[in-house]
């Protein structure tokens, strides 16, 4: 598995564009809404893989609520998988807690699938289908 990327959460999306953007250069698409997570997303190439600024657009969400409790930073780290469903069935075979059980729609047309943290020393875990 590779890391396809890691996501940190931010209160405003230009605010950190504005930070992030020297240290890693443009974003490699312009910031998209992800609806079914209730964010604003931008991706910005690291080497290999991407550095995902999220922010939320319902206080609510999943990322609006990790914004409410612990503030801005690492929120997720997403690993590429041939199959997200597989992996995530896999996993389960294996004891691991999901968040999902099979894959959704995610950010760039992907299809995304996440693992709970308590299964990963407090980690969230993003499985994102390689394109």
């Amino acid at each position: 598995m590779e890391i396809d990327h890691l996501g940190i959460a931010v209160p405003r999306l230009d605010e950190a564009l504005r930070l992030w953007t020297p240290i890693l250069g443009g974003a490699t698409a312009p910031p998209e809404e992800v609806p079914t997570q209730r964010v604003r997303v931008a991706f910005l190439e690291a080497g290999g893989s991407h550095v995902e600024l999220l922010e939320p657009t319902d206080p609510a969400s999943p990322v609006g609520r990790f914004l409410q409790e612990r503030g801005g930073g690492l929120h997720h780290v997403a690993f590429r998988v041939p199959d997200v469903t597989a992996q995530l069935k896999a996993l389960e075979r294996e004891g691991y807690r999901l968040i999902d059980r099979e894959a959704r729609p995610g950010a760039r047309g992907r299809r995304v699938g996440f693992v709970h943290p308590r299964s990963v020393g407090g980690v969230l875990v993003e499985l994102v289908e390689a394109a």
